[in-house]
């Protein structure tokens, strides 16, 4: 379904996003989607780490 989103689709979809939260809101909307998807990637990779380290101490015990 995203596979056919083009130039204009996007562009339509940023003017939407301009309209709607406003031009002093958007950098505030990006740092907090920035922080939030950082704090995702670090919650997957200590998941990650945690499952690692279940799995090697189960073959060892």
């Amino acid at each position: 379904m995203l596979r056919n989103i083009g130039g204009a689709e996007i562009i339509l979809i940023l003017v939407v996003v301009l309209l709607i939260f406003g031009a002093a809101k958007l950098p505030q909307l990006a740092r907090s989607l920035g922080a939030s998807a950082k704090e995702f990637r670090k919650g997957v990779e200590e998941g990650v780490d945690d499952e690692e380290s279940a799995d090697s101490s189960d073959s060892t015990g």
